[in-house]
């Protein structure tokens, strides 16, 4: 896929979790990201209720680690990882989870097989943890690790900033991401869906394509927007015709082009349905842990730090549309100084310097 691809991915309605003042808190963080764990008064693993998912709500971001979602994947990533045991090692060890030797795929493809959902959502997820490891081996590495105090990821990428904030292991979120891959393809394959990114027209144009089209087509090929990416990119997801009738009507529309994109289906829309009870299952098994530092949600532009909510909110995640725009607008606007994008391609790169130009972001790639 595309940059231009991954510039669409759905989003949908929001939602809100309660939460409430007053949670004691207390700390104990160890350095190493994949084994951290964070204590708190609140009981692990209880309901989202008024204390317990207020922890990061008054959150005053200053350097943030982003991380690519699907489409940012390239025949060749992951091959600098190779130089640093460490990030090397994360490679070995997805290979006992996958069944496959997933390094030679990243490294020599083919590039359809890389592309493919149940292969590219596990090997961006790796390769991104393993920029983690390349920029830790750097000089000043880890210093720049210790100094970050918000993280999110675009889709795909929400599981690799949850795994960097030790809310869960990288052995577990690389479990959740190949189910996750595996069900979304799954249900791809059982309707005729597609996305198709619109350039040039702001969301409320977009969103009166998307009424114009719906008009011509039965309630099975309805489109919406699924991926809020930036101002004059949002991607649309539905039944094929209507997406179809959305390509044929963007120039009357005024956008400026539509780039179909080379995803398996209608991803962050109800076409996914069929993928959210296998998530469920595999969540409620997964032991999460309340992110050391904030990690946004895409359903909501918000941190979480109930593991109830987090279960709750990554299932939903894929029916829902991506709220990335609102993201990077709400860090910027609460002062966010420094980025790095880690992982493969520099998609987020682009999207962050098209909404503010003056953005301060480096390009950790593996």
């Amino acid at each position: 896929m595309s940059s231009a691809s991954t510039a669409l991915i759905p989003l949908a309605p929001l939602h809100r979790f309660s939460a409430v003042n007053g949670a004691r808190r207390s700390f104990l963080c160890h350095r190493n990201p994949w084994r951290t764990r964070v204590f708190m008064s609140v009981s692990v693993g209880s309901r989202a209720t008024v204390g317990n998912d207020a922890l990061f709500q008054d959150y005053k971001p200053s350097c943030a680690f982003l991380f690519p979602g699907q489409g940012a994947q390239t025949v060749g990533m992951g091959v600098e990882a190779q130089n640093v045991n460490a990030a090397a090692e994360l490679f070995k060890k997805a290979n006992d989870i996958l069944g496959y030797d997933l390094l030679d795929v990243c490294a020599n493809g083919p590039k359809e097989k890389l592309d493919s959902t149940v292969i590219s959502q596990p090997a961006i997820y790796v390769t991104s943890l393993a920029a983690v490891e390349v920029l830790r081996a750097r000089d000043g590495g880890q210093d720049i690790i210790n100094s970050v105090d918000v993280t999110c990821g675009l889709s795909l990428g929400e599981y690799t900033a949850l795994a960097f904030a030790g809310a869960f292991s990288f052995e577990d979120g690389l479990k959740l991401v190949k189910l996750r891959g595996e069900a979304m393809q799954d249900a791809a394959d059982a309707a005729k869906s597609a996305m198709v990114s619109v350039i040039g027209l702001d969301s409320e144009k977009v969103q009166l394509l998307c009424d114009a089209a719906n008009e011509e087509v039965d309630d099975q090929n309805k489109v919406q927007i699924a991926n809020f990416l930036c101002p004059g990119n949002y991607a649309v997801s539905g039944g094929v015709k209507g997406v179809e009738a959305v390509e044929a009507k963007a120039k009357s529309f005024k956008a400026r082009m539509t780039v179909r994109l080379a995803v398996a289906g209608a991803f962050h829309t109800n076409f996914m349905e069929p993928a959210v009870s296998r998530l469920e299952a595999a969540l409620a098994t997964t032991e999460i842990r309340t992110p050391r530092i904030p990690v946004i949600s895409n359903v909501d532009a918000q941190p979480h730090s109930d593991p109830d909510t987090i279960k709750k909110i990554l299932a939903q995640q894929v029916t829902t549309p991506v709220q990335w725009e609102l993201t990077l607008k709400t860090l910027l606007n609460k002062g966010l100084k420094k980025s790095y994008e880690l992982g493969p391609g520099k998609v987020i790169a682009g999207i962050l310097k098209r909404m503010d130009k003056s953005a301060d972001l480096e390009n950790i790639g593996a």
